[in-house]
């Protein structure tokens, strides 16, 4: 991945920090925000908005099987409530075998479709493309950074410094309703390495996750081994599960899987990357 230089976040004041973001905006700009809906992208298209005006920052939501149809929806209800420049662009990582296999670097393969849409559109406008990645992110396993870098695109949360929490408290501090929003990763995450990505099961995981929701558990996952569905909340949410233990099965049977289980280490954001070689 392109060096970036993330400020110390210990010693980063907010204010500071939001200065800063505003400062690499403008250096960057005009920008295309891959807006994904939550915490992080949303405070992005939000500060670059708010910066560059809707000339100078455009929002665009990559739409494919692997995004929940309800983080679409919401997508473009932030839109129109923040008056973004706002449009969905369809991206084909699912005619990639590469991503289909699942391997180590789906990632990689997903972030690659994604600027397969966006540079052209970033480079017709003579902008560049800017992802919510934020310091946190750096230490992870996630080949897509990587490859959206060596694509031109830029990280200005890590150039300021930004941290999750401090993403959270800035959204927090400006009224943003997506302060507190649970983190979604893609859908894909939810298949172990190795089980390929197929439509049915991103819609079986979607359709399974859904009815979770609507059942009051807004944190959850639900790890996809073929018919057995292993569902992740929350510790604290632990016993809220358990005492709708029927309710539980029967949303997750209707969605197609056969036997139901509950992970009872709770939720882990990227758990699944455990498995991958050292």
């Amino acid at each position: 991945m392109a060096d970036v230089a993330p400020a110390s976040a210990d010693r980063v004041d907010p204010s500071a920090a939001l200065a800063a973001l505003r400062d690499e905006l403008r250096g960057l700009g005009p920008v295309v925000v891959a807006f994904s809906g939550g915490a992080d992208s949303a405070f992005l298209a939000w500060v670059a908005h708010d910066t560059l005006g809707p000339e100078g920052a455009r929002a665009v939501t990559a739409v494919s099987p692997s995004l929940a149809p309800e983080e679409l929806d919401d997508c473009r209800a932030l839109a129109g409530e923040w008056g973004l420049r706002w449009e969905g662009l369809r991206t084909v990582e699912m005619d990639d075998p590469r991503y289909l296999a699942n391997d180590g670097d789906r990632c990689r393969w997903c972030k690659t479709a994604l600027m397969d849409v966006l540079a052209p559109a970033a480079e017709a406008a003579g902008a560049t493309v800017v992802l919510g990645v934020n310091v946190d992110d750096l230490g992870d396993h996630r080949p897509g950074q990587a490859a959206a870098a060596e694509r031109g695109a830029a990280f200005p949360l890590v150039a300021a410094g930004f941290t999750k929490a401090m993403v959270r408290d800035a959204s927090r501090a400006l009224g943003l309703r997506t302060a507190d929003k649970p983190a979604a990763a893609c859908l894909a995450s939810r298949v172990p390495y190795g089980t390929p990505v197929t439509l049915g099961t991103l819609d079986r995981v979607a359709r399974a996750e859904s009815a979770l929701r609507h059942l009051g558990f807004t944190e959850v996952r639900v790890r996809h081994y073929d018919d057995t569905a292993r569902i992740e909340v929350p510790l604290a949410d632990m016993g809220a599960l358990t005492d709708r233990a029927a309710d539980v099965v029967a949303a997750v049977r209707r969605a197609g899987y056969a036997r139901v289980t509950v992970d009872l280490e709770g939720l882990r954001s990227g758990n699944l990357n455990a498995d991958l070689p050292g």
